[in-house]
């Protein structure tokens, strides 16, 4: 399987990046795992959707078109999350704004949230809330809050703290949970019955 990670944070050298890095290097070594993409907005910083995204052109063509193969290719999703004044940055919404052409559908996402003190719940409830209906992403019931980040996944290799290593330890199983539901989804994917281009968008 193909892994992506989305780090919602578009801010140069945020702590959601360096989740998102130690997310990617956990599934790296995943024997379930061939290969996988990271999407780091703050690196890529995608123009405001507007309605010129669903019309040929070269502008958005040229932006948008390798990031949506790559999302196409993949099978599951991990999205990293901070949590700015209560919600999920803009860059993440305008993000799933841009996924209109089916490559997130049917397909199990992990929402990581990430709080530089005690938050962190929020964007997961928004997420769940708004950015599944036309994507039909589904995400998975699992979903891990790393809180007080600064303090944890520091070092890719050792915890240290007993925190450091309940965080990770709750990474993994949860890792370990999306990689199921993206065997078992990829055969909802391959039934037939996925039918984007008479409902292109949920109710």
């Amino acid at each position: 399987m193909k892994l992506a990670v989305i780090s919602g944070s578009h801010r140069n050298g945020s702590e959601s990046g360096k989740v998102a890095r130690y997310v990617q290097q956990q599934l790296t070594s995943a024997a379930e795992v061939s290969s996988t993409y990271v999407l780091d907005l703050a690196d890529n910083p995608l123009p405001l959707w507007d309605p010129e995204a669903w019309q040929p052109s070269e502008k958005w063509e040229r932006l948008w078109s390798p990031i949506s193969a790559e999302l196409t290719a993949s099978d599951a999703f991990v999205i990293v999350t901070p949590e700015w004044s209560g919600m999920v940055p803009a860059a993440l919404k305008n993000f799933f704004l841009l996924c209109s052409k089916g490559e997130l559908a049917h397909k199990p996402a992990l929402i990581v949230a990430v709080s530089a003190s005690l938050g962190g719940s929020y964007p997961i409830a928004e997420l769940r809330m708004s950015s599944y209906k036309n994507t039909y992403l589904c995400y998975i019931p699992d979903h891990v809050i790393v809180r007080h980040v600064r303090d944890l996944l520091n070092d890719p290799a050792e915890p240290q703290s007993p925190d450091d290593g309940r965080i990770r330890e709750r990474l993994h199983y949860a890792l370990g949970i999306l990689l199921q539901y993206g065997k078992a989804l990829q055969l909802v994917r391959e039934s037939g019955t996925v039918n984007l281009t008479r409902y292109p968008f949920g109710m």
